[in-house]
């Protein structure tokens, strides 16, 4: 099925979950990473079993603190 992933098209297995997603994409520092799907913010204890749908647009979001 295809779903866009950070801005870009992507075909990626039926009804697969954002925590499946997560590591198929090799994301980075994963524990700190924020997960949208179709601009919601998902919880964390949900990546396991939220699947993705055909046409869902998923971003990765690394929130930082810094500066004085």
């Amino acid at each position: 099925m295809q779903i866009t992933v950070a801005g870009k098209q992507k075909e990626v297995a039926d009804a697969i979950t954002v925590e499946a997603l997560i590591a198929q994409e090799d994301i980075e520092n994963a524990q700190y990473v924020t997960v949208t799907v179709n601009e919601e913010f998902l919880q964390r204890d949900d990546f396991a079993t939220t699947k993705l749908k055909e046409g869902d647009v998923v971003e990765f979001l690394y929130f930082m603190g810094g500066g004085r």
